[in-house]
């Protein structure tokens, strides 16, 4: 089979409205209106189902009621993109559910991070559409102004998106070409041995994570080197890994993780659980340069189309 070509959702523009999902663990209710007003404040409008309040434990509802509000806000022609609410747990636990189809038909920008990335990769790999690595409703207000125009920049640009670190660290210099794929480098691995395991084959990885020690950091990288998930990576790109230790004794981790590959390792892109969490377009092409320290797209994430 043909693999299908890649769709990029709709811009976004002044005055659209957002959704707002909750697939994995409830939220706090005051950095969740905080997280409102800064939408709102960027000139976009929100619509916020019922049951997004809803809690059954560790997670924002039953997986059933997840799935359906999610699929809902793909399905609403009034919903011009799709903003998660908070991370914690749960994403992965709603891909049995949803419509892969009925999501392809109804394309639209998707966005979250941490346990989202469930989500990102899993609709992209399924669906072939662009998905959105970046903010949360519930971290919005405490992230960076940098944050909030990073988000507008990647959702609604024309215009090739290029990233550069602050402060690159180059683990392994080169350059490379392929999709980005990637997020939270705990939920990838608990997509593995799952119909829903990504593919890293011939693209970019890109890889952040918070609060897990260097000894875990190097236990999931040993999974996919053992599973045979890094021999096929063009490159890696890593993001924030807050409240992991050294970072020095996690670069060190990584360095030897791909050693074997000799694929160009660039660290230090504010992507993730940090003060800054710039927003990335999972499943677009883009080219790694350690030199300058740039993440350049192939094209912009969104295409302009017909409101």
């Amino acid at each position: 089979m043909l693999e299908r070509s890649i769709i990029k959702p709709k811009a976004l523009r002044p005055g659209d409205t957002i959704g707002i999902a909750a697939p994995a663990s409830p939220f706090d209710q005051k950095a969740f209106e905080g997280g409102i007003a800064m939408i709102k404040s960027m000139g976009y409008q929100v619509k916020i189902p019922k049951s997004i309040f809803k809690a059954q434990g560790y997670l924002a509802g039953s997986d059933a009621e997840r799935a359906e509000l999610l699929m809902n806000l793909f399905t609403d022609e009034s919903v011009k993109a799709i903003l998660c609410a908070r991370g914690g747990f749960g994403s992965m636990k709603l891909l049995p559910r949803l419509d892969f189809e009925a999501i392809r038909a109804n394309p639209k920008i998707l966005m979250g991070f941490s346990d989202i990335t469930a989500l990102l990769v899993a609709i992209f790999d399924s669906c072939r559409m662009v998905t959105f690595h970046g903010p949360l409703v519930t971290t919005l207000k405490q992230d960076s102004g940098e944050t909030c125009s990073a988000f507008i920049e990647a959702v609604s640009s024309g215009t090739p998106l290029v990233l550069t670190s602050r402060q690159p660290m180059v683990l392994s210099p080169g350059k490379a070409s392929g999709i980005l794929m990637g997020g939270n480098l705990t939920s990838l691995c608990h997509l593995l041995a799952t119909p829903y395991e990504p593919d890293f084959n011939g693209r970019l990885l890109f890889l952040e994570d918070r609060q897990e020690a260097p000894y875990r950091i190097d236990r999931m990288l040993s999974q996919l080197h053992l599973s045979g998930h890094l021999d096929g990576v063009g490159g890696v790109i890593l993001g924030s890994f807050e409240a992991c230790g050294s970072l020095e004794d996690v670069y060190a981790i990584f360095k030897e993780a791909f050693r074997h590959t000799g694929v160009p390792i660039l660290a230090g892109f504010e992507l993730g659980h940090g003060t800054h969490n710039l927003t990335v377009p999972i499943g677009l092409e883009a080219k790694m340069n350690t030199e300058d320290g740039s993440l350049r797209f192939r094209g912009p994430a969104v295409h302009e189309g017909h409101r």
